[in-house]
């Protein structure tokens, strides 16, 4: 577009709109956004959209990517998608949604939702059973041993993913975790294939777990419902008969995103 062109299209675009655009287009396009990337779609001059990305960045709305150009979405943006996805009137209808799979299975049933250092529980209902294993909502539990976490690590993009495995040590939270970088990309692969994640002990013994993915209208994963149990009432491969149902209850959840 020619600076002449970009200058005619910024002048109809209300000043108090552009920010807001500008965050829509980051958290659309869900991966980290270059400044000229955002110059070329939206048509606004290179300083504005510069200026416009400090200032989200001060503020806490977009953080850099590891490349220190790129964009991506910081902690406020994050939680305002929580508290919008969190209102009165989805959150109902999505707790319907988890009580009808919590009763059918007779286990506790989570929706998690991805965060920089691992999943958070948005929605749960619990076990009737006294038996359980309590995960109160608002816990953050690790990527790489949870079946929520690893579905999440399947959805990555390539360099993203490496980035994520040579960042740091991989904790073994029991002795069934995996720690071992290239055997979790091949666990990671083999969930991106299959469409479903599980948890065998791997991150607190004498559980196990599988998660689902909840996708947006891109395809694009928002979230992980997922059941979990204590071995003494399920091993995995029982846990794996729920499998159709947690699908099924995703796209239910997907459809109320959508709605």
């Amino acid at each position: 577009m020619a600076n002449a062109d970009r200058r005619e299209k910024e002048s109809q675009i209300p000043t108090n709109l552009r920010l807001l655009l500008i965050l829509e287009e980051v958290a659309k396009r869900g991966v980290a956004v270059k400044p000229s990337d955002l110059i070329e779609s939206l048509g606004l001059a290179k300083p504005t959209v510069h200026r416009l990305l400090l200032t989200a960045e001060a503020e806490g709305f977009l953080q850099r990517d590891l490349d220190g150009r790129s964009y991506g979405p910081g902690p406020r943006l994050r939680q305002l998608s929580v508290n919008t996805v969190s209102s009165e009137h989805l959150r109902t209808a999505r707790l319907a949604i988890l009580r009808g799979i919590a009763d059918e299975i007779g286990e506790t049933c989570n929706l998690a939702i991805p965060d920089r250092e691992g999943m958070i529980y948005l929605d749960r209902v619990e076990t009737k059973w006294p038996l359980r294993i309590q995960l109160p909502i608002g816990t953050q539990v690790p990527f790489h041993c949870t079946a929520s976490g690893k579905m999440y690590l399947s959805t990555l993009r390539e360099n993203t993913l490496d980035g994520f495995l040579s960042a740091r040590k991989l904790n073994a939270n029991t002795k069934k975790t995996i720690t071992d970088p290239e055997a979790l990309r091949a666990e990671i692969l083999n969930i991106a294939q299959r469409g479903y994640s599980t948890d065998d002990e791997e991150f607190m013994p004498g559980m196990t777990a599988i998660a689902v993915p909840v996708l947006d209208e891109h395809e694009r994963l928002v979230a992980t419902l997922s059941v979990h149990a204590p071995t003494q009432r399920h091993e995995l491969d029982s846990l794996m008969q729920f499998l159709s149902l947690l699908q099924f209850g995703a796209s239910k959840i997907s459809g109320l995103l959508a709605s």
